[in-house]
């Protein structure tokens, strides 16, 4: 048999085969795509988890960065101040003189306050310190004594090194204030303002200074205010404890004048 005769036989015996088992290419066919399939599943899978990596570290670093941005901020001011960043005093050296600022409680809480000075010795505030409920505001006096210039020099000098802090701190309703509040919660408490001292000239009239003389006035009138007794809402007893009442004591009068006019 010649070499073109065996082939063709041996065609038609892998024929015969396929035919018998044709499951062998389509079981050969499914393999091979599952596993083409499986691969990129796999792989699929594998860059979506380091997607998925990828954006859980990202949000821990903006979480981070969040967070620290957030402790280099300033603490929110629970007061607001007026002035904001001076403290005005008329310049008569060789005198204790007068500056006054207001304070207001801009918070929804209660807030403690207390005034802190570089030179206590020459400087006073009235009041030191106290309780401000939300909304409520007073105005608070600032004395100084005000040196002589070396040499009796007249040029005013309106800067001076003295400063002030006013430090505040949260506090519940109802509580008395005492100094004490400010070292016992160290952690809570916030620096509201540092005011520098600026000297006005007493003898030219400025916007400063007739805004200093409103504010000096208005603090005095509420100091006066203070002084006063709560006026008596009670009823009036007098003698042994009898209370008189305002209708009759109406009456007796009334009598009176009648009588009066009978005996003319």
């Amino acid at each position: 048999m010649g070499v073109s005769g065996r082939n063709k036989s041996n065609g038609d015996h892998n024929m015969k085969l396929f035919r018998l088992c044709p499951f062998w290419q389509t079981a050969t066919n499914s393999s091979t795509s599952s596993s083409t399939q499986n691969l990129n599943h796999s792989h699929k899978g594998s860059s979506n988890s380091v997607r998925h990596v990828e954006v859980n570290s990202s949000g821990l670093k903006s979480a981070t960065v969040s967070s620290v941005a957030r402790s280099l901020l300033p603490a929110p001011r629970r007061l607001r101040l007026d002035p904001a960043n001076n403290l005005y005093f008329p310049y008569e050296p060789g005198k204790q003189v007068r500056s006054a600022i207001r304070l207001k409680n801009r918070s929804k809480s209660h807030v403690a306050f207390k005034f802190q000075t570089t030179a206590p010795k020459s400087c006073y505030m009235r009041p030191p310190g106290g309780i401000l409920a939300p909304g409520e505001s007073l105005i608070a006096t600032v004395f100084k004594f005000v040196e002589q210039p070396e040499n009796n020099a007249k040029q005013m000098d309106q800067k001076s090194n003295v400063k002030f802090k006013i430090v505040s701190l949260k506090v519940k309703g109802g509580i008395e204030y005492v100094p004490e509040l400010f070292d016992e919660q160290k952690d809570q408490v916030t620096v509201e303002r540092i005011l520098r001292v600026v000297f006005l000239d007493a003898e030219h009239p400025s916007p400063a200074m007739e805004k200093l003389k409103l504010q000096l006035a208005e603090a005095e009138a509420a100091l006066e205010a203070r002084k006063k007794p709560p006026p008596d809402t009670g009823p009036r007893v007098v003698g042994e404890g009898l209370v008189i009442d305002e209708w009759k004591e109406r009456r007796e009068k009334y009598l009176a004048r009648q009588h009066v006019e009978a005996a003319e």
